[in-house]
């Protein structure tokens, strides 16, 4: 199967976005990954509600929405009535983990789940089965253009295995220096999902790195 080609917007171009979406709209692309900071959970802020409507008038595809901020449960409902299709929210960032996969699932989206670089995957194991997707921190959270972390590999396939033992048909998403040289190995270690922010948007001809990325051969 092919993978799922999530191009990130947070290195779209701003003063360009509704040309940007509609290039996604034309592309092979399956999704529109759109990443909210708040400049608390991590350091930086992108954007809100605003331009996810903005986002949502145009986009005929899925609207993958990943919330980098704290007290996520404020705000899903909001996120729901702007666009989002599939609602992520971080394992670190609430305390009340399943409580929250319920409140996004109830407000009618995909619920997903990511972790930095530093968790452990084993932490999901008693919320696994509840899941649409598990997204996994490729980079340190916060930034674009970083460079992927090489010990990703491992937790997909550690994440590929316990999602197998629960009997769950969850996707593994991977988000963080995503490019058409790493992407097989990637894949053949468990992903589903490819986000790719710098490396779509930076291209001379993002709608065949788009397509690159789609039928890229899984190793």
């Amino acid at each position: 199967m092919k993978p799922i080609i999530a191009p990130s917007i947070l290195a779209a171009d701003f003063g360009n976005l509704q040309r940007d979406i509609e290039m996604l709209n034309h592309s092979e692309a399956d999704w529109i990954h759109f990443d909210v900071m708040d400049g608390n959970f991590v350091p930086n802020i992108s954007f809100g509600f605003p331009i996810l409507e903005v986002v949502n008038d145009h986009a005929k595809k899925p609207i993958d929405v990943h919330l980098m901020i704290e007290n996520p449960e404020k705000y899903i409902q909001d996120f729901r009535e702007g666009g989002a299709h599939n609602i992520t929210i971080q394992y670190e960032s609430t305390r009340h983990l399943h409580s929250l996969i319920w409140q996004i699932k109830n407000a009618g989206c995909k619920a997903g789940v990511a972790i930095n670089p530093h968790t452990n995957v084993q932490l999901l194991e008693d919320v696994i089965a509840d899941l649409d997707l598990v997204l996994v921190m490729s980079v340190n959270p916060g930034f674009g253009g970083q460079s992927f972390i090489e010990n990703t590999y491992h937790k997909l396939r550690l994440l590929k295995e316990l999602i197998t033992d629960a009997g769950s048909d969850t996707l593994i998403e991977v988000d963080g220096g995503v490019n058409i040289k790493n992407a097989a190995k990637i894949l053949e270690a468990g992903a589903d999902v490819l986000v790719a922010g710098s490396f779509v948007f930076k291209s001379n001809e993002p709608e065949n790195t788009i397509s690159d990325l789609k039928n890229v051969i899984n190793a």
